[in-house]
């Protein structure tokens, strides 16, 4: 089975081949010939109440390079303006923050067209208020979370806080961008970081204050789960005096095997990421603690691949190749027995 894929992501020049998850994802579709097509959110537009894509789409008859990088500097691709409707599978794949304007493009076809991750499911999930305000099972898994662009009240939860130290942390930064250790025995400088974070008038913010998880100092791990199961990890290590593990911020990875408690806490949150249409995410994980779920173009593939000897692409491109599959059944069978149906009227 062939299928029609549109990647919606960053501008190819920004992709780091050596490390770039979305560029394993295309490399995969175009080994199996699928019609792969690359867009950007400001790519779209409407003509006639359709809504296209201004696409670069892979050049049919090329040879495909085994090796990703080598695959990135050698791909051919054409330039088109075609109907989002057309593709079976449109994976969402451009850079936090989240481009609502795009989603609203796009939910005209949401209905013909498997969008990874789905577009309700981005709304809900594109800020930390989503593993913030996680209840049932999930809640043990959380540590203690505030969020508020309230300076009196926060100044209040860190001075009546038991711990000694904090996470401060803006609630729509990505990438380990603004988060900061903050220590009781140097509460002078609260007050002044809060102006710095959450600013004045209209245009204030939000902010995360966030119990500091004993063994943070060593690293987080970074979990990918596929339709609610873990199908991979690795431990991401700060760089010295550093409390950021994030490979953007300097931090480096080594092999993870996941723990009991890890298993558990995939089992606690994977059936509601399902539920919600965030089929392919990405947890960072403190000790047995979720501290983020990444929905917006998870990473961590290339790097799992090289620690493990594994291809973490393949399930993910399966995935998609089987709800498609599915889908058009489903619609075979019920041409098939509509038909039937008429038939029988004869």
């Amino acid at each position: 089975m062939t299928m029609r894929i549109c990647f919606m992501m960053y501008p190819w020049e920004r992709v780091e081949p050596e490390h770039d998850s979305t560029l394993r994802l295309v490399h995969e579709c175009a080994l199996r010939g699928h019609t792969v097509a690359i867009t950007t959110p400001s790519g779209l537009t409407i003509r006639d109440s359709t809504v296209y894509g201004f696409c670069q789409v892979i050049t049919k008859g090329q040879k495909i390079h085994e090796k990703v990088p080598t695959f990135y500097s050698q791909v051919q691709f054409r330039k088109a303006m075609l109907p989002m409707a057309g593709f079976d599978c449109i994976f969402m794949r451009s850079d936090p923050p989240l481009d609502a304007l795009a989603l609203n493009f796009l939910d005209s076809v949401k209905e013909d067209t498997l969008i990874i991750n789905d577009l309700e499911g981005l709304r809900l999930a594109n800020n930390k208020l989503y593993t913030a305000s996680m209840g049932g099972a999930a809640k043990e898994f959380i540590p203690t979370t505030h969020v508020s662009k309230n300076k009196e009240h926060l100044i209040k939860v860190l001075e009546e806080s038991e711990q000694e130290k904090m996470i401060l942390k803006p609630l729509n930064g990505y990438g380990g961008q603004g988060v900061i250790l903050i220590e009781k025995s140097a509460m002078q400088n609260f007050s002044s970081l809060l102006d710095f974070y959450i600013g004045h008038g209209g245009n204030s913010n939000y902010v995360i204050l966030q119990d500091y998880i004993e063994g943070a100092e060593e690293g987080d791990k970074r979990i990918l789960l596929l339709n609610g199961e873990p199908i991979g990890a690795m431990r991401r290590v700060p760089a010295k005096g550093d409390i950021r593990s994030n490979v953007h911020a300097g931090g480096t990875v080594v092999k993870h095997t996941l723990t009991k408690e890890e298993r558990r806490l995939c089992a606690a949150i994977g059936p509601k990421l399902v539920r919600d249409g965030l089929y392919f995410v990405g947890l960072d994980v403190i000790g047995s603690k979720l501290v983020e779920v990444n929905v917006l173009s998870p990473g961590g593939i290339a790097r799992i691949n090289k620690l493990n000897r594994v291809k973490l692409q393949r399930p993910v491109i399966d995935f998609a190749e089987n709800i498609v599959q599915s889908r058009e059944l489903l619609a075979q069978r019920k041409t098939e027995f509509r038909r039937a149906v008429e038939d029988a009227n004869l």
